[in-house]
């Protein structure tokens, strides 16, 4: 994928849902897993301040001495705050608590909108070879979001299967518009993906129904299924295709990614 200045420029996916416990964090760090394995070199972005991703893929806190704090506000180079993971092509930008101050830190900055997009957008990042960047956002649709929104090609939405989950996307997809009006015209909804799906349940049936009426092709096929074993990986401070291989979690998540790209094949930026 390009940006328009150079080739080798990585597919930039921005992973966000305002509202919390919806698999995000989970799918940013499986679907990477998943890429990755495909042999697609993938950097994961941490930009939520709990940092869960960073600790998903194994980073302890006392490795993340350059982070995605230092990437926005200290101008750190990428190559500098990028860590292996133990899934060989996949990549992690660590977070901590510190970016919680982020917001007010970077009030007055003229650019405060625009320091993601400018940190990764360089020809040093693309330099680094990495085919897709995934960011995973906090669950808030604070600066640190439309930092992610205004830095990527797409936009990719976790959705839970439960009671009121289109409705929280109306935030959501206002904050777009109003992305692609003032900073990225050409940003775009990469998809929307059911998450914690349970077939025989029937809500779960009725949210799928809902969705696929409501944002048609927008809602990928693959549907990532309540799992036990997706629960109980990051305890283990791994993905779930590292944890169990051949769980239905790691099955999904395999075909999430087939999915993605096939999406993309023809597509440029």
């Amino acid at each position: 994928m390009s940006d328009g200045t150079n080739p080798r420029s990585a597919k930039i996916v921005a992973i966000a849902n305002q509202k919390g416990g919806v698999g995000k964090t989970t799918t940013a760090i499986n679907l990477g897993a998943a890429l990755a394995e495909s042999g697609l070199r993938t950097l994961i972005v941490d930009l939520d301040p709990q940092g869960n991703a960073s600790t998903g893929l194994g980073i302890a806190l006392t490795e993340r001495n350059i982070t995605t704090y230092d990437l926005l506000l200290e101008e750190a180079p990428l190559q500098d705050v990028c860590q292996k993971t133990e899934l060989p092509g996949l990549f992690v930008a660590p977070s901590t608590t510190d970016l919680s101050s982020a917001d007010i830190e970077l009030v007055s900055n003229e650019r405060r909108s625009f320091l993601l997009h400018d940190s990764l957008r360089k020809p040093e990042v693309a330099a680094m070879g990495f085919d897709h960047i995934l960011i995973d956002c906090p669950p808030s649709l604070n600066l640190l979001t439309v930092n992610a929104m205004v830095a990527a090609h797409s936009l990719l939405v976790p959705l839970q299967s439960e009671f009121f989950a289109l409705e929280g996307l109306s935030q959501l997809m206002l904050t777009l518009r109003e992305v692609r009006q003032s900073a990225n015209p050409s940003l775009r909804i990469e998809g929307v993906v059911l998450t914690m799906f349970d077939s025989r349940n029937n809500l779960s049936q009725q949210v799928e129904q809902d969705a696929r009426e409501a944002l048609g092709e927008l809602v990928f096929n693959t549907r990532i299924p309540r799992n036990v074993r997706i629960s109980e990986a990051p305890s283990y401070a791994q993905t779930v295709l590292e944890y169990d291989t051949r769980s239905k979690g790691s099955a999904a998540y395999r075909a999430l990614a087939e999915e993605m790209i096939a999406r993309n094949v023809g597509v440029s930026d």
